[in-house]
């Protein structure tokens, strides 16, 4: 059952990775719908996106060590910040 819910946390955090990867775009191209993003929030993305690839990993570890619900909860932590990052209202 945990290793179930393990498997949907990955696919969830590399889906969401991938969007965020193809609206990159976005925020960072050069065409006349980008926002010009600076460094800091480049490197913010980053994190992001490395932090969707790694923590499914980092929750499989946590579940072969025996420490279960730490895993499945660091497993589905981007998710959890994606949908509490589109509860916070625009700032225009």
């Amino acid at each position: 059952m945990v290793r179930a819910v393990l498997i949907i946390a990955a696919i969830v955090d590399v889906a969401l990775a991938a969007l965020m990867v193809a609206v990159s775009g976005f925020l960072f191209g050069s065409g006349p719908e980008s926002m010009h993003g600076g460094v800091l929030l480049t490197a913010a993305y980053a994190a992001g996106v490395i932090a969707c690839l790694a923590a499914p990993i980092a929750g499989f570890v946590f579940n072969g060590r025996g420490i279960t619900g730490a895993g499945v909860l660091v497993a589905w932590l981007p998710p959890a910040g994606a949908l509490l990052a589109l509860a916070i209202p625009a700032p225009y």
